[in-house]
Parts: C-alpha cells; sequence; structure tokens
C-alpha cells in the first residue's frame, strides 16, 4: 500500500521517530478506510503511523517513543480495539495514551463498553471528517493539560527537596537519605559512608567580596563535588557552607578516598567570579558504619561531625576520619577544653 510522506506502516521503524503530541497511531484492518483516515490526518498536519491489526497495534503502542494518542477500530484481527484498550490501561508505568475507539456498533451497550475498556472516546462509522479532526483535537488539548499537571508536579517536587542556590538535595532531603541508608544497610548488610564537608574561612569571602559573590563560590564547590561522587551517592547542602554526602556501600577506606577527592578537586584551582579569582578549600570529617556495628543514622552523623570538628582544628583543608566511638563535642567537658574554632 502507498503511504504518504509522513506517513508510517508497520513495516518501519516506529521507534526511530521522536514521540511528539501530534503523532498518531491509526489501526484499521480496512484498507480503504485505514487509507482515508491518513489521507484527512495528514492533511490536518499530523504524524501518522499505521498498522492493520490490534496487535500490531500494541506492540506499537508499548513501545519506544509510542504514539500519544490512537484511533482503533473496534473489530481488528489479532486484537479487537476494546481489548487493546485494557492492555495499554494495565501499563501504569508508561505515559498515558488517548485512545479513540472507531466502530459500526451503535447501541448503547456498545458505547459503554468501550468506555470501561479503558477508551477516552468513540466514534461511530461512518464518521463525519469534520468530527473526527475536532475530537482529535480534544484529544490532544487532553493530553497537553496533562503534560502541564505532570510538569507543575515535576517542579513543585524539585523545589521541595532541592536547595535553590547550588541545585543539590537541600536539608531535608539528604538527612531522609542517610536514614533510608542507613536502613537498607541494616537490611542487606553491607557499609555506608557518611563525609560532612565545611568551606574553610567562607565568612571571610562573604565579608570580603559580599554575599553574592559568596553564592557563585558556593555553587562551584557544590559543582566540583558532585563531579566527584558516583551516580547512587547522595550530596546535599546541609546548611549554610556545609556539606553532606551519603555514600551506600562504601567502606572507611573508600568513603576517605571519596573525601579526599573532594578535598583536593575543591583546592586544585580558584574559582573564577566576576570579582577574580577566589581561592577556596575544604575541610571534610568521615565516618563509616559496616554490619558488625549497630549505630543509628543521627549517631553517624554526630561522628561525623566531631570529625570534621578535628579537622578545623588541626589547620583546615584537611580529611579526618571518625573514631570508633566518638565523644561528642556537644558535651561539657568537651566544651570546656577548647572553643570551637570559627569555621
Amino acid at each position: 500500500m502507498p503511504i504518504r510522506s509522513n506517513t508510517r506502516s508497520i513495516g518501519e521503524t516506529a521507534e526511530a521517530v521522536p514521540a511528539t503530541a501530534s503523532r498518531i497511531l491509526i489501526a484499521e484492518d480496512d484498507p480503504v478506510l485505514r487509507r482515508m483516515l491518513e489521507a484527512l490526518l495528514v492533511k490536518s498536519g499530523y504524524d501518522v503511523v499505521s498498522v492493520s491489526d490490534g496487535l500490531q497495534a500494541l506492540r506499537v503502542l508499548e513501545g519506544e517513543g509510542a504514539p500519544s494518542l490512537a484511533v482503533l477500530d473496534w473489530v481488528m484481527p489479532g486484537l479487537e480495539g476494546p481489548q487493546v484498550c485494557q492492555r495499554i490501561r494495565q501499563r501504569s508505568d508508561r505515559p498515558y495514551i488517548y485512545i479513540l475507539l472507531l466502530t459500526a456498533l451503535t447501541q448503547k451497550g456498545n458505547v459503554l463498553q468501550g468506555l470501561e475498556s479503558g477508551a477516552d472516546d468513540y466514534l461511530t462509522k461512518p464518521f463525519d471528517a469534520q468530527e473526527l479532526r475536532a475530537r482529535v483535537r480534544v484529544g490532544l488539548r487532553i493530553l497537553s493539560l496533562q503534560q502541564s499537571l505532570i510538569s507543575a508536579r515535576e517542579e513543585l517536587r524539585f523545589q521541595a527537596t532541592h536547595d535553590a542556590l547550588t541545585g543539590l538535595f537541600n536539608r531535608g532531603a539528604v538527612l531522609e537519605s542517610i536514614h533510608r541508608e542507613r536502613s537498607r544497610q541494616v537490611r542487606e548488610g553491607g557499609t555506608l559512608g557518611v563525609i560532612l564537608a565545611d568551606l574553610d574561612h567562607f565568612k571571610q569571602v562573604n565579608d570580603t567580596y559580599g554575599h553574592l559573590l559568596g553564592d557563585a563560590v558556593l555553587k562551584e564547590a557544590a559543582r566540583r563535588m558532585s563531579g566527584c561522587v558516583r551516580p547512587y551517592d547522595t550530596v546535599g547542602r546541609y546548611g549554610g557552607e556545609e556539606f553532606l554526602i551519603v555514600a551506600p556501600t562504601a567502606d572507611a577506606t573508600g568513603s576517605l578516598s571519596l573525601a579526599e577527592r573532594m578535598r583536593e578537586t575543591i583546592a586544585a584551582s580558584p574559582i573564577v567570579t566576576s570579582a577574580g579569582e577566589v581561592r577556596v578549600t575544604a575541610s571534610f570529617g568521615v565516618a563509616a558504619s559496616d554490619p558488625t556495628e549497630s549505630i543509628a543514622a543521627d549517631s553517624l552523623l554526630l561522628r561525623v561531625d566531631d570529625a570534621l570538628y578535628r579537622a578545623k582544628e588541626l589547620g583546615r583543608n584537611r580529611c579526618e576520619m571518625a573514631s570508633n566511638p566518638v565523644a561528642s563535642r556537644s558535651s561539657a567537658t568537651s566544651a570546656q577544653l577548647a572553643p570551637e574554632p570559627t569555621r
């Protein structure tokens, strides 16, 4: 069967075409009617994929880059239109597909059956060309509105879990990560590394150059640290100029090596700003738990904070491993022995 320039038959590779809101599948076993539908939708500016039976339609709709709107004949070889609808609606993990059933069946019971199978709309044969175009436009408007709602929801979710300045996870999200990974470690065994980083003398950067430039330094430091971690590690802004890194499966040696890599990356070259180059360094506290140790996530945080405190006391721009166990500097004795260094 001849296919118009922007119409594709099932014999062509449907997955190679990017999915767009104006891409439509036609599933119709009658070759004459299929050509009419193709001509009508192509003339209206849509990118059309056409098939002649229900099994082919299902393969296209379940494939990568599937059309977002389908016009399905009710009676087809392989699978009928309502059966295709049911199979598609079972896949809740895939993008929504708007389905228009096209059939000669006109009884109210048939309409209800088609809609209950998962179809969004229903058009009887013989169809009016203008009505078909109007119903397709309605379907595409609904899909567009749905995509806008999904995008807005994802944006709100991102804002709720990420730091607005650096784009890293915020304090709440990174703390949730350490509790989640610690629970996973308890269930599955293995190790868990936690790193707390703090930019050295950052107050001097703000006092010397102003907070806007300080923000630029924070963003670049965050970018450099993020470039050092594995895809499944979590980097978050813990507060101010402090950053928390959660490294699942990392033992003490691996966690310390990761911290040292981040330290070297930050110190290796100055940060270029609108006011010129600014050199910054960072101090790191490192802790790791293993399967033999029963320790809460909050206790890991106390350990890593204590290690960071020692790194500051010992001259900054260094990494310190937490002792096991560790006495928290929040105790009265520690507070009396030495004042907390300015971070």
